[in-house]
């Protein structure tokens, strides 16, 4: 496996709201090897790595440690559940998926009328979420209230699998981008950079940016650099006109998305770095979607920043498909960003 802790990153369930596990995890990797480091008020995980104290320049990396779910919204007479989705979640990708529900991860399955029963006119139609429901093994509302109650996370039960140069699971989006920032931390074991480097993993950029904001209003930072992972629209189902990004061609550059337009200086810098260490990159090509960038922008005075992302089939599923190659070559670029 080349992607152990990646792995172990992704399996983990952390819908908005309940990223505990996953900032837990991450703070006892990192803990040793910052100058401090803390849970804010809405869940946010903040390091600070001191510089050598030639630049009083604040660094900050952030990525988010929420993936898209479901949540109960009710206990039904048989026994099932019913559900929301938190984030963006298509009701197309629940079929028959293993799930794991409330804090002991209760295994369950998302189940649908059969193919044999339906109206054949509906077959090719959206379901509606409200018809999808979840079975754990319950047959009555009771047995199922003594384990469950409104507002339970429920998570995709997905394990990660590599296949070659290609790795499949739950959550790349964005655990990518959080063992991207573990990753430059350790870069900076031997080495102190002119200025202070802030480690930001962030709670709820999937229901609204949360987090994200809260961040920054703490670190204060000059410049701000965003890991994400994004949609791959290379799917062979689709044709080439809609591909955001490929698999393969290394990172992703954002140059605009949903309410904002990069900074040109950062983007700028970036693509430098990328050419002068001679790491292949992209630009996506679809501005549709956003990033905490969207959020920093709006804070203090302005928090400029640069989004790099490692792209994703089928994000915001419970299998998407990322290349191990190009996620190892943002940890390239992100490290010679800092170094």
């Amino acid at each position: 496996m080349k992607l152990k802790r990646l792995k172990e990153l992704c399996e983990l369930p952390g819908i908005s709201g309940f990223e505990e596990r996953v900032s837990s995890y991450i703070m006892e990797v990192v803990k040793e090897k910052v100058d401090s480091v803390w849970t804010d008020t809405v869940g946010n995980l903040i390091a600070v790595r001191k510089g050598n104290g030639k630049s009083s320049k604040r660094l900050m990396l952030l990525a988010h440690t929420d993936e898209v779910g479901l949540m109960v919204k009710k206990i039904n007479e048989d026994g099932t559940l019913s559900f929301t989705n938190i984030g963006g979640v298509d009701p197309r990708v629940l079929i028959g998926k293993k799930v794991l529900v409330g804090e002991n991860l209760t295994p369950g399955v998302i189940g649908f009328e059969a193919i044999h029963t339906q109206d054949p006119s509906s077959l090719l139609k959206t379901p509606n979420m409200n018809k999808l429901k979840i079975y754990l093994g319950y047959s009555r509302k009771e047995e199922a209230s003594e384990k469950h109650r409104i507002g339970d996370p429920v998570s995709f039960d997905t394990p990660y699998k590599e296949i070659g140069d290609y790795a499949v699971a739950k959550s790349f989006d964005d655990r990518t981008g959080c063992e991207v920032l573990m990753r430059v931390l350790e870069s900076l074991d031997e080495k102190a950079v002119d200025f202070d480097v802030y480690f930001a993993w962030v709670v709820q950029e999937e229901v609204g940016l949360r987090g994200s904001g809260v961040a920054a209003k703490q670190i204060k930072p000059d410049v701000a650099l965003v890991f994400e992972n994004t949609t791959a629209g290379d799917n062979p189902e689709l044709p080439e006109y809609r591909w955001a990004t490929s698999l393969g061609k290394g990172p992703v550059l954002t140059f605009a998305h949903s309410g904002l337009v990069l900074d040109k200086k950062i983007l700028d810098t970036i693509v430098e770095t990328a050419k002068n260490n001679s790491i292949e990159f992209q630009y996506k090509s679809r501005i549709a979607g956003g990033t905490d960038a969207a959020r920093l922008a709006k804070v203090m005075a302005g928090v400029p920043s640069g989004v790099i992302s490692t792209p994703s089939r089928y994000i915001h599923s419970p299998t998407s498909v990322i290349n191990v190659n190009d996620f190892l070559k943002v940890v390239e670029l992100a490290t010679r960003l800092v170094n």
